[in-house]
This record gives structure tokens, C-alpha cells and sequence, in this order.
């Protein structure tokens, strides 16, 4: 099973599962479109944003684990 991770980028989260842009963007994270998000990890781009890495990493895991089972 692959799990999200803080230092993945946004491209390999995506690459997981698309839906997950939109928990993302929803999350405050706007750069989801930007050409940053290949080379920027989520916990770079959390602290640019302003977002609690540690609980977006969680509810992006939960989500992920939701759709496996």
C-alpha cells in the first residue's frame, strides 16, 4: 500500500489519486494547478500556505485508505 507522505511532492499525491486535489485545494492549497507542484513537497508548500502539514498528511492518508479498501 503507498502511503502520502510530507515529503512527497503535490505531483506524486496526485499521481495516487486525482480526487485528491480537490481535498488540496480545498485545504487552502491553491498551488495544486501551478507548475510548482512537481518539485514543491507538501510540507514545503503547507508552511507557504499556512496549513498544519501533519493534519492535511493524515486527512489525505484517510482518504486514500477509503478508496483502497
Amino acid at each position: 500500500m503507498s502511503k502520502v507522505t510530507k515529503d512527497m511532492n503535490i505531483g506524486d499525491v496526485l499521481a495516487l489519486a486525482p480526487q485528491m486535489g480537490d481535498m488540496l485545494f480545498e485545504s487552502g492549497m491553491h498551488c495544486v494547478g501551478c507548475p510548482a507542484h512537481a518539485f514543491e513537497s507538501l510540507e514545503e508548500a503547507s508552511m507557504v500556505h499556512g496549513i498544519d502539514c501533519d493534519e492535511l498528511v493524515s486527512k489525505l492518508n484517510a482518504f486514500f485508505e477509503s478508496k483502497e479498501g
